[in-house]
This record gives C-alpha cells, sequence and structure tokens, in this order.
C-alpha cells in the first residue's frame, strides 16, 4: 500500500463507518476518494437506516447525546457519530503521538469539517466547548495549594503549578489545528462562522473567548506587517478592498482608483499566515485643512491634491476584515504606525485627524428625545416650537421636523438641536464609563479627542440614515494622547470647547 494510503484519514476511515453486522465479517478496504469518504464529510455515515426518536420538548445536552443511543429530530449528528468526532478531536492532542502526527490528524478533521453542513458544524464547536475543559479537581487543588504557599518560598512554584492546571485541553487543540499551514485561516474562519449561533448558544462562550484569547496572541502587533495598498498592487489584494470597506462602500473601479491617487494613502496589516489578507485597513487624504464633508474626498472627477502642500492627514475609513478575529485590537497601532510612516514621508504634516461617521446616533437619539427636549430652556423650547409648527413640542413633532435635514437652514433651531443632541451623544454619554457610541469608543480609546460636529457632511442615505448626515473629527494630538486616555480611564470623555460649548 503506498504512502498515501497509509495516511492517518486512511487507516482511520473504517473505524467511521458501520460497523460490520458480524463480528468477523470484514469491511472491505477503502480507497481515498471514494464514496465512502464524501459520505463521512458530509456525516451521513452510520445515520442511514438508523431509527430517529421524537424531539423532546428542549434540546437535549451534548453530553446527553454522546450516552444515547438514538438521534433526535432536529440533531444533526447522530451519537455514534458524535462519539465518533469526540474520539477524532482527542486524537488530535493524545500524548502518545507526535506533534507532526497531530498535525496531520487535526488537517483530517479539517477535510472533515470543510464538507460538513452548518448544523454538523455546530456540532464539532460544542465539542471542543464542552469536552475540553481543566480538570475542575486539579484545578481545585492547585488553588488551594497556590492560597496556601502565598508568603512563602514556594509561592512562584505554586503559581506556576496553579497557572498550568487551568489551561484547558481545549488550548491545545486549537494550537494543533494552527500547525497545519491553512490552519491558522481555518481557525479564523471557524471563529467568524460560530458567530452567529453565540448569542443564542451559550455553550460556545468558552470555544469563542478560547479563541480570542488564543488569537490576540498570535496576532499581536510585533508579528503584523503594515503594508501600502496602491493601485500598482496586485489586483485580487485591490480587490479586497472594494470587499471588505465598511465605511463608505467602493461603487466601482474608478472610486477605488480615487481612494489610492497620488494625495491618498492606505496602509493595511497583515499576518504571515494570511498574506494576502489585510487584517483592517485605514484609508487617508492628504490635504491642507480638516475636512469637514466626505464628499469631496470621494470625488472621483476631482484632481489630485498637490501632496507637498498637505499640512493634514485624514484618516476617513478604518475597516476590519475579519469577523473572526472579533475582539483582537488592531487599530490603536495601526494608527500609531501610519502616523509615524506618513510623517517620515512628509515632514510637513502637523495635524492628524478623523473624518468619521456616528453610527448609532439616530438610534439613540429616537430614544431619548423626549429627555433631551426638557433639558432646553423656556425660550430655546418654544423657539424650537415655532419651528417645527407645534407647542408645545414633543420629540414626536421634533423627530418629524428632522427627517429632512438638508433642508434646514443654519439658523433653524432644528438643526441646533440636532447639532446639541449629537455633542451630547459624543461627549457625554457612556456606558460603564466607555463612550456609548462604537467609533467614537475606538478613537477616543486611541487618545483622541471629539474636536469637531460637521453638518450635512455624508448626504447619502446611509448617512442621512445613521446621523442626519452628521459626521464628526476626532484629533490625534500627539503631544496629548495619554492625558486623553487618562480623562477616559475617569470616565471623562475629551472634547474641544466648541462641542463643550453644545452639550446641555
Amino acid at each position: 500500500m503506498n504512502n498515501t494510503h497509509d495516511s492517518w484519514i486512511n487507516r482511520n476511515v473504517a473505524r467511521l463507518l458501520p460497523k460490520a453486522s458480524k463480528p468477523n465479517e470484514a469491511i472491505a478496504p477503502v480507497e481515498p476518494n471514494s464514496k465512502a469518504i464524501e459520505n463521512i464529510a458530509n456525516g451521513s455515515a452510520g445515520a442511514a437506516g438508523r431509527p430517529v426518536a421524537k424531539a423532546p420538548a428542549s434540546p437535549r445536552s451534548t453530553r446527553a447525546r454522546l450516552q444515547a443511543t438514538l438521534r433526535h429530530t432536529g440533531e444533526a449528528l447522530s451519537p455514534r457519530m458524535l462519539r465518533r468526532t469526540l474520539q477524532e478531536l482527542q486524537a488530535v492532542i493524545d500524548d502518545r503521538v507526535s506533534e507532526v502526527e497531530g498535525g496531520r490528524r487535526a488537517a483530517a478533521l479539517m477535510a472533515w469539517y470543510a464538507g460538513a453542513t452548518p448544523e454538523r458544524r455546530q456540532d464539532m464547536w460544542l465539542l471542543m466547548s464542552e469536552m475540553f475543559v481543566a480538570d475542575p479537581q486539579k484545578v481545585k487543588a492547585a488553588q488551594a495549594q497556590f492560597a496556601a504557599a502565598l508568603g512563602t518560598p514556594d509561592e512562584a512554584a505554586a503559581e506556576v503549578h496553579y497557572r498550568r492546571a487551568t489551561v484547558s485541553p481545549r488550548r491545545r487543540v486549537l494550537q494543533r489545528f494552527s500547525a497545519d499551514a491553512t490552519g491558522i485561516r481555518f481557525l479564523v474562519n471557524l471563529r467568524a462562522e460560530m458567530q452567529h449561533a453565540l448569542k443564542g448558544d451559550k455553550r460556545l462562550q468558552a470555544l469563542d473567548v478560547e479563541m480570542e484569547y488564543m488569537f490576540s496572541t498570535w496576532f499581536d502587533v510585533g508579528f503584523l506587517e503594515l503594508r501600502r495598498i496602491s493601485w500598482d498592487s496586485p489586483a485580487s489584494l485591490v480587490e479586497k478592498l472594494i470587499k471588505y470597506e465598511a465605511v463608505h462602500d467602493i461603487k466601482s473601479w474608478a472610486d477605488v482608483k480615487n481612494r489610492l491617487d497620488s494625495d491618498r494613502r492606505c496602509y493595511g496589516f497583515f499576518h504571515p499566515r494570511l498574506p494576502d489578507e489585510p487584517l483592517i485597513f485605514v484609508e487617508v487624504a492628504l490635504v491642507d485643512a480638516l475636512a469637514d464633508s466626505i464628499t469631496p474626498l470621494l470625488d472621483e472627477s476631482a484632481d489630485a491634491d498637490d501632496v507637498n502642500a498637505a499640512t493634514t492627514a485624514i484618516f476617513y475609513s478604518i475597516s476590519n476584515t475579519q469577523d473572526g478575529l472579533r475582539g483582537v485590537s488592531f487599530g490603536d497601532s495601526l494608527i500609531k504606525r501610519v502616523v509615524e510612516t506618513l510623517k517620515a514621508e512628509f515632514p510637513k504634516l502637523r495635524v492628524f485627524a478623523t473624518l468619521s461617521p456616528i453610527p448609532g446616533f439616530r438610534a439613540w437619539l429616537g430614544k431619548h428625545a423626549a429627555s433631551l427636549l426638557e433639558q432646553l430652556d423656556p425660550r430655546s423650547r418654544a423657539e424650537l416650537g415655532q419651528a417645527v409648527g407645534f407647542e408645545p413640542v414633543t420629540a414626536a413633532h421634533f423627530l418629524a421636523a428632522a427627517e429632512t435635514p438638508l433642508a434646514l437652514k443654519p439658523t433653524s433651531p432644528v438643526r441646533q438641536m440636532l447639532l446639541r443632541c449629537a455633542a451630547q451623544y459624543l461627549g457625554q454619554e457612556t456606558v460603564q464609563g466607555r463612550p456609548i457610541d462604537p467609533v467614537a469608543r475606538f478613537h477616543l480609546g486611541n487618545g483622541a479627542r471629539v474636536e469637531r460636529l460637521n453638518w450635512a457632511s455624508d448626504p447619502s442615505p446611509k448617512g442621512l440614515k445613521q446621523s442626519y448626515g452628521l459626521m464628526v473629527n476626532y484629533l490625534y494630538d500627539l503631544h496629548r494622547l495619554d492625558q486623553h486616555r487618562a480623562l477616559l480611564a475617569q470616565g471623562k470623555i475629551p472634547v474641544a470647547s466648541a462641542i463643550r460649548k453644545l452639550v446641555f
């Protein structure tokens, strides 16, 4: 038999097939590309012809299914197949096999996973999450030993013992998967696929948190490469920008070419195991003043600005590309590295700021408009009532008048009220001490401050829908980043004086 037939998947494929009906009845050898392997990949082996029990009132636990005989309606893998999948996962981290052999076994499971249905994949997630936990008795004993050793010469050794006891076998499984050349990509995609199921199935949280922890190590910024993406980059990479752009949709090749013109820069972080996939990228416009509208920045027909005269770098789009890396932070380091790179290339640059959307503003205002109206002084409230044609003005009246923001004149009380509400939202509203708006949370967490609100800055349907067309500049004052972070740590949002004057 050749080396291919000697591979682990071929040696073990017979174990995954239904047992012979008689004790001495042999199972015919299976070729690597046979229909049997296809059946295994689809999770159908062992299920055909088996009785299926009626589904109970509530889904059975994974442990109950592992101990059962019959598959209930709605369950993807039969109990027998579930047990075999668990055995294959356990075989990946068998202490008796080498790292190389463990990696081969993990690769075979990845091949099975590629052909499995979403429901069968979820069964594998549940096995990884629930059946590969640290031994609770060993953890308890190590914790007691550590507590007893505090303040003694044995404290350090006891701590090491405790830390090792709390490491779950699940981590070793993930490490074996990552050893394969495509393992990192497989795990990132697996976690991305798992996100939709997390809210509905808390049993998956252990696996999700473990993967987030592992990814935070594997994707540490020290391992990432900052790379410029230009019009001369491979077409496949430029296509990734179109695919992953999350702030301002790219509508055409002319659009993307404009964003990569001579007065623009685009940078992304790349990982050695995902060399063709930017993990996060930022688009920058080099201009001579703080930008107050996204329209000219996205104007495909506009001439390129003179980069030698540029004094201001505007970060107008930052997009994460991998849902599987949710919770792994790249933004802080990305902006720092981009600022350093830009300063080296363009010494005249003095201002580093964003032109950012306010994605949560409209939804927040819809819930809090009534309480904000109550904070107005009598005169302002009367002026707003006259403007909308109803006195006393109600939240419904105000919100109805705000539905056509582009038609509001600069002196309109409705417009002024919208600006004040936006300033309140960005400059005061927090949840557990953190800014309520997700984009604000990102930039303020990196040390920026809320600098300026811009009316009708994004007149697109998306901009009107999420923030009445408003956008905001976050300023990165390189000399005050730590000061701003310190303020934020105290629950105080750093804002410019113009924003402070607008809040209630």
